[in-house]
């Protein structure tokens, strides 16, 4: 009596494809690939997610293109003291000081060019040059005295709030240079042929949609060159899709009312550098080094000091910066500005995928993370939430960003 063996032993899936692939069909082979990459795409998820949700909430208010504007206008100082706070979570420390370092370089300029006519092109060097030293300050307590982050940023806080109200004399000074106000208010000129969009915009949405495709392959090929896993390719392109269809949209909305805002070219420039810094180049990977695992990395020769000065030093700078946009989004340096900032920061960062132990994160990351807290407060506010309320609802995203990394890391370790 002979044995199907064929009928017990099924011939295997054709080289290169799982069984998702070969039987389970798109939706299954998504699904497994969501599993996979939890991490990664769980945050963008849940901001599409809250997108949708507003979006019907409201009747479609979010979305219209003046909003869109204005939530790009309003949430800009977040995205860029996120993105600083990022590499600083990812080397294992924590900066409290960024909110009052914001306001405390938005009096300096106002110091400088309201009081004294300082030339507004002159002032932003300075005040970066006087947000970068104040971080660079803090950064060598920490790096090379051992004083612990905490205690150091938190000394910072007190010290910028109290800088603060003796610049300004307890007083709001303004308003700024047509020049300066054009970094939190300025959007790009109209050009080109009389069309119902801005030319320009529609533009730079095309050429980042190209630079965003072509990074995503080159990126994939990198991984298959080293043998790194990489997301199956149906998954792969749906991704490209989404991406396109999101981008798209975005600029469409912005180039159907006044363009891009100044600030938006700025934030995107930022993202493209630090994203590219972090995947990159060298100093990148010493910044996950030494926030993965601090001893490994001095033994394979990496000047922990050196990355860790040099990670405060910058996010020293990117507080000017930002203290620079709200300021010149408001018109005015005001002594109560900046509150809270530091852990609006704090909270996109590990929204968007920090983790407290350090050696985790993205630049993308912060910038989904920072976008949530954004739809959060502005969709809240259209359907007139009160503050108690959204404080409420923002606290409780956060515990359950962190919950969520939590859960992660105990199932991979599982």
């Amino acid at each position: 009596m002979s044995t199907d063996v064929t009928a017990k032993n099924p011939a295997p899936a054709p080289p290169g494809k799982t069984g998702s692939e070969t039987g389970g069909g798109l939706l299954q082979l998504v699904l497994d690939g969501l599993r996979r990459n939890m991490r990664q795409y769980g945050m963008l998820l849940a901001l599409g997610l809250i997108v949708a949700l507003f979006a019907v909430w409201t009747d479609g208010d979010l979305l219209l293109p003046r909003n869109v504007s204005n939530l790009v206008l309003q949430n800009s100082y977040v995205l860029i003291l996120a993105i600083g706070m990022m590499l600083v979570i990812i080397a294992g420390h924590i900066d409290l000081s960024v909110g009052s370092l914001t306001a405390f370089v938005g009096a300096f300029a106002a110091v400088l060019t309201v009081q004294n006519n300082v030339p507004w092109p002159l002032a932003l060097v300075l005040c970066l040059l006087v947000g970068a030293a104040a971080g660079a300050a803090q950064g060598f307590f920490i790096a090379y005295l051992g004083i612990p982050s905490f205690i150091v940023t938190l000394a910072g806080m007190l010290v910028f709030r109290g800088a603060t109200e003796i610049l300004l004399a307890g007083q709001t000074l303004g308003p700024f240079p047509d020049g300066l106000q054009k970094i939190g208010n300025g959007f790009l000129p109209e050009a080109g042929p009389e069309t119902n969009y801005h030319n320009i915009t529609l533009l730079l949405g095309l050429v980042l949609i190209v630079f965003v495709v072509l990074q995503e392959f080159r990126d994939r090929k990198r991984q298959q060159e080293f043998s790194l896993d990489v997301v199956p390719r149906n998954l792969f392109l749906l991704k490209i899709v989404a991406i396109v269809a999101a981008i798209l949209v975005v600029t469409m909305l912005l180039a159907s009312y006044k363009g891009a805002p100044i600030v938006l070219l700025i934030l995107g420039a930022l993202v493209v550098g630090y994203g590219y810094l972090m995947r990159n180049a060298v100093f990148g990977r010493h910044i996950y080094a030494i926030g993965g695992n601090l001893p490994a990395a001095k033994l394979s020769g990496v000047k922990d000091k050196k990355v860790t000065f040099l990670v405060f030093l910058n996010m020293g700078a990117l507080a000017a910066l930002a203290g620079l946009a709200i300021a010149a989004r408001l018109n005015a340096a005001s002594p109560k500005a900046g509150l809270n900032y530091e852990l609006e920061a704090i909270a996109s960062a590990f929204i968007g995928g920090a983790s407290m132990s350090g050696g985790v994160g993205t630049v993308l990351g912060a910038i989904i993370g920072g976008l949530v807290l954004g739809v959060l407060n502005n969709g809240m506010n259209l359907l007139s939430v009160g503050t108690d309320w959204q404080q409420v609802i923002k606290g409780l995203a956060l515990l359950a960003a962190v919950g969520f990394d939590v859960w992660n890391k105990r199932k991979s370790g599982s």
